[in-house]
């Protein structure tokens, strides 16, 4: 089984492989669509409920989530990544920097500090950059914004209006805008997120 993933994406190591639990599965394409089937149902079960903003930025909501999208592909849905990816920060740091992230969100809303839509792109673009599960992180933090987004009453992003997973000028402007935000600079983030 040889995957193809497109520029920015997070190969698959042999052993987070093993872990896949559809076993009829040996192409990316395939992998793709049942990925996506999951997360649909995820989408659903989520998208139908309100969240308190408490809820939300809680560790263990983070990993349920995670759960939830992909529980019906990888064994290690919702547990945290346990080899290093050439992004994230070091395995034994997860837990401390996503605690971090949560506490600031919290800062943030509660003393108004950015505008939501800020707060937003900020919020997920430090969920990727902390890189927490094998993965499913872009996918993984897009979702968790939009939750995040709507517990503060603010309007969903639309990520660009594509789907990101696909080699495309539209995830090439989504990378290069992490990209800037890894050095401060959340405007390409935050025109991306409103595009």
């Amino acid at each position: 089984m040889k995957f193809d993933y497109p520029e920015g994406a997070t190969p698959i190591d042999a052993d987070e492989l093993a872990d896949l639990i559809p076993t009829h599965i040996t192409l990316q394409k395939e992998l793709n669509e049942w990925e996506q089937k999951n997360i649909s149902d995820a989408t659903e079960l989520y998208y139908n409920k309100q969240f308190t903003i408490e809820e939300i930025l809680e560790f263990s909501f983070i990993l349920e989530v995670h759960k939830k999208m992909f529980n019906e592909t990888w064994k290690w849905a919702g547990k945290t990544r346990k080899t290093l990816k050439t992004l994230g920060v070091p395995i034994e740091r997860i837990f401390e920097e996503t605690e971090y992230l949560l506490g600031d969100t919290v800062f943030w809303i509660e003393n108004n500090t950015y505008s939501n839509n800020e707060i937003g792109a900020r919020f997920h673009h430090r969920l990727v950059q902390i890189h927490l599960f094998p993965n499913g992180n872009g996918r993984h933090s897009r979702f968790v914004t939009d939750l995040l987004m709507k517990s503060i009453g603010n309007e969903l992003f639309t990520w660009g209006n594509k789907d990101l997973y696909n080699q495309s000028s539209v995830r090439n402007n989504y990378i290069n805008s992490l990209k800037e935000a890894d050095n401060n600079n959340y405007k390409l983030l935050l025109d991306f997120v409103r595009t």
